[in-house]
């Protein structure tokens, strides 16, 4: 594991998971506008990852990047020792690493049920469990999910990850209530249908259909989920923790 060396050990640091691209990299980068040194995290195309980092040096912030698989628990605790315990001064955390294997209940195999519980919730909980090691010391910081408003409503065809996302959902609850002794707010986004790599390949006419069904007439934007987060992640949310905030255009379940 490549040491993020770069860093400041006294800037309040948000470590973002899946910050490369889409919502990760929106976030990375309203969290960075709004003071915080960035450590984000990626498993594939390390040059998406660089290209964030340098967005945000660009613009006078200051981030890093690390390799990590949130599905993979040793890595992820050795990344919380190695790279963030003693060596940054952790304030926020945002778990939005995650993965599909979308398919019909019938014909999904166990290990792609298994593959997304992994990734998208045990991940989760692995990484709040690391981080509220080290926020409980300082009696502060803030940790923010990011579910999906599937997990909510459900939607055919993704089973492993609806269950996931509606995990996240209770997983944030149940983290509020234990965590808020300590000073630590916990609460979830659940965003709609964004603008993302995975919607931009869908049929024209699919697209039309997700579109009707959103009060506002239009899809997400991963910025309009990033201001979300940046919110939660701001003083302006001090007394808001175990709170699932809705990104979806009106359309609610």
């Amino acid at each position: 594991m490549t040491l993020a060396t770069t860093l400041s050990p006294t800037a309040p640091t948000a470590v973002v998971t899946g910050g490369s691209r889409g919502i990760g990299r929106a976030i990375a980068l309203a969290l960075a506008r709004d003071g915080y040194q960035v450590l984000l995290t990626y498993v594939s195309r390390p040059e998406q990852a660089a290209g964030v980092v340098e967005e945000i040096t660009a613009q006078g912030g200051s981030a890093a990047s690390v390799c990590l698989n949130v599905g993979d628990s040793e890595a992820v605790q050795a990344f919380f020792r190695e790279q963030v315990k003693d060596h940054v001064n952790l304030a926020c955390l945002v778990n939005n690493a995650g993965i599909t294997r979308d398919g019909f209940l019938v014909r999904m195999k166990d290990e792609d049920f298994d593959a997304v519980l992994s990734v998208n919730l045990r991940g989760v909980f692995v990484c709040t469990r690391e981080a509220a090691r080290i926020m409980s010391k300082n009696r502060t910081g803030c940790i923010i999910n990011i579910s999906s408003v599937v997990g909510q409503m459900g939607n055919a065809g993704q089973a492993n990850y609806c269950a996931a996302k509606a995990g996240i959902i209770g997983l944030t609850k149940s983290n509020a209530k234990e965590l808020a002794a300590r000073g630590i707010r916990v609460n979830a986004v659940a965003p709609g249908f964004i603008e993302t790599e995975m919607t931009a390949v869908l049929p024209e006419e699919q697209r039309k259909l997700y579109t009707e069904a959103i009060p506002l007439k239009r899809l997400g934007t991963a910025e309009d989920v990033a201001d979300a987060v940046a919110f939660l992640a701001s003083p302006r949310a001090a007394y808001i923790t175990g709170q699932v905030l809705a990104v979806n255009g009106g359309m609610y379940c």
